[in-house]
């Protein structure tokens, strides 16, 4: 019966973008869930002249659909609204040709919910099984979200998209189109390490107690933790981003998820980023809990979990301790994301803590990334009445319960000893030494 159906629905890619009205919403999965064949063809149709008035919402696009929907030569055609800025559509943005939506990650089903209509979402998934179900693999966030609200759910069948529990399933009854390309997936993996991650490394390990319930960002933070991590015991997973470090962790028996209270031996996550190592791993593995990103990022849901432990990186820091991770030099290069939601999350957990850990400098030292007072305009990531643990190569500072003078103090420890002496001016200069 699945199978016939799944004949019906079989169709082209061009096929299935011929099937979007004038003036379409559509929503695409998320990084490494990106249709390759959908979104070429629906781009093939606004250069063409068929599709016109297309919207498209989307978060972190990859380079899928930076060269397709969001490619810059059809910027005059196509309407963006992004909630999270990649790399690949910052100029995009600064010449107010993209639209930044600023939230929390948690919140954005909520927004796509209480939002415009969705014609279409579209979203590459796992093959079908005997029972009619794919799996959304590595995007659950709000994906899940955006397909059951769509009028039509494109999805892109690819043998390489891995098929995985927990709520990650969508049935074949709640599909519109059928694409089958089995390309492979295109990986997202950590950025190389320099030689002070190794040290900023291995003071956040230091931090975390056996036991712990991880909650890893992205970029070079998580493989410079994760080396540190290997004498651990029986640590868990309750994170936004599944990746690489964590694989690795758990074929080492570091993460086994023995002493989580709140979904006991499972790896939580909302949406997986690595290459084909982490893909094969995730593969009809029952130890892998795909959920939507309003519970996985849930403030209050990270703090049911005992001893949670979430790992982030940021931009600047100021004196105070407001921490700014999406802001530089006048340019919005990224979004809040999950931080604000596992820094509180974290915080309130029974023995849990936050962490954000950062490079004293950029620019080959040039620049200090602890900073007087956060640029006028920037964004302010995570308050300073939120901030927990900060760490670089120089210390690891707790500024809960400080007062203003002592965060001062305690930030500029952190900081660069060649920025030291500027920083000490400037906090005599706002009364805070």
């Amino acid at each position: 019966m699945f199978s016939d159906e799944y004949r019906r629905k079989l169709v082209t890619p061009y096929e299935a973008a011929a099937a979007l009205p004038q003036d379409a919403v559509i929503i695409p999965g998320l990084t490494m869930a990106e249709p390759p064949a959908l979104l070429q063809a629906v781009a093939d149709r606004v250069s063409a002249g068929e599709l016109e008035g297309l919207t498209v919402y989307s978060l972190l696009p990859t380079s899928t659909s930076c060269s397709t929907v969001l490619a810059p030569e059809l910027s005059e055609m196509v309407t963006v609204h992004t909630w999270f800025v990649s790399a690949c559509e910052r100029e995009l943005v600064d010449k107010g040709r993209e639209d930044f939506i600023p939230c929390h990650f948690h919140q954005v089903p909520r927004l796509i919910l209480d939002g415009p209509p969705v014609d279409a979402c579209l979203t590459t998934v796992s093959p079908m099984d005997a029972n009619g179900f794919f799996s959304f693999g590595t995007a659950n966030d709000y994906t899940s979200t955006a397909a059951r609200k769509a009028e039509l759910l494109m999805v892109e069948v690819n043998r390489n998209m891995p098929r995985v529990f927990g709520q990650g399933l969508v049935h074949i009854s709640e599909v519109s189109h059928v694409v089958e390309n089995h390309v492979p997936m295109l990986p997202y993996l950590e950025h190389p390490l320099k030689p002070e991650d190794c040290e900023i490394g291995r003071r956040v390990a230091e931090l975390v107690p056996d036991g712990a319930c991880l909650q890893f960002g992205v970029g070079s933070l998580p493989g410079a933790v994760s080396d540190y991590l290997g004498d651990h015991k029986d640590l868990g997973v309750h994170t936004e981003v599944f990746g690489p470090a964590m694989v690795k962790l758990i074929k080492q028996g570091v993460i086994t998820g023995r002493r989580k209270n709140l979904h006991p031996c499972l790896h939580v996550y909302t949406v997986a980023q690595g290459g084909e190592e982490m893909l094969s791993f995730m593969n009809d593995n029952p130890s892998m809990a795909s959920h939507p990103v309003d519970y996985v990022n849930d403030p209050a849901v990270i703090a049911a979990n005992e001893r949670m432990v979430s790992i982030n990186s940021l931009i600047q820091v100021d004196l105070t301790g407001q921490c700014n991770a999406e802001f530089l030099a006048g340019h919005q290069i990224s979004g809040t994301g999950g931080q604000l939601d596992f820094v509180r999350g974290a915080y309130d957990s029974p023995g849990g803590r936050s962490i954000l850990a950062f490079r004293s400098t950029a620019k080959g030292g040039a620049v200090s990334r602890v900073v007087p007072r956060l640029e006028f305009g920037a964004a302010v990531t995570t308050p300073r009445m939120d901030a927990h643990w900060l760490v670089t190569e120089y210390g690891a500072v707790n500024l809960k319960g400080k007062s203003t003078k002592q965060r001062a103090k305690a930030v500029i420890g952190l900081a660069h000893p060649d920025h030291r002496e500027e920083l000490e001016r400037a906090a005599r200069e706002q009364h805070l030494a």
